[in-house]
């Protein structure tokens, strides 16, 4: 092109390839989600972007994910419903290694997003402030504050708080967040 041809024509081109390389960067390095960036330590499996979020349905307890949840979202359900029944609450639990008798709230959100491969080490709840992503995700959101963590993962909240000391576990019921910063792994 030449100095002749439209400006539109001439940036135009190059806005698209930029676009393009853009595109293909998120999509391409999501291993870096776990540690505050975009989709986490071996990120294979596809992103959130299988439509619109389905919803995850409770049965017995547990959670069921929706048929359109890509596989890292059912892996961090799957993960969550291992401790969600039998395992109960304690102060640090699930903080020295993923594996533990007992859970506190940020040790079972770390146990779960570990399960999707989300984390490499168990994290305290005031670390979850900067994790991932800010806002909401489209499968998954972390709420923290320097007390406290639970996640929203396909419509369903993982959390300790609902009856004090039982341990992690599901419900359709969701809590104020406010106060809490809110986090997601990119497209997720």
């Amino acid at each position: 092109m030449d100095s002749t041809t439209p400006l539109s024509r001439r940036i135009a081109r190059p806005l698209a390839l930029a676009a393009a390389c853009a595109g293909l960067a998120l999509t391409a390095s999501p291993a870096l989600a776990g540690s505050g960036g975009l989709g986490g330590p071996g990120s294979g499996g596809g992103g959130g972007d299988s439509g619109p979020a389905g919803k995850a349905q409770l049965k017995n307890g547990l959670a069921v994910a929706p048929s359109n949840a890509p596989r890292r979202v059912e892996k961090v359900i799957t993960a969550a419903n291992k401790i969600a029944k039998g395992k109960e609450y304690c102060y640090g639990g699930g903080h020295a290694s993923f594996q533990d008798n007992c859970y506190d709230c940020s040790g079972a959100v770390s146990y779960a997003l570990h399960g999707g491969d989300f984390l490499d080490s168990p994290m305290p709840s005031g670390s979850f402030r900067s994790w991932g992503k800010k806002g909401k995700g489209k499968w998954i959101t972390v709420y923290a504050h320097s007390g406290h963590a639970y996640a929203v993962i396909a419509g369903l909240r993982f959390d300790t708080s609902m009856t004090p000391g039982a341990g992690p576990g599901w419900s359709k019921e969701m809590r104020s967040s406010s106060g809490f910063a809110a986090r997601h792994p990119n497209n997720f």
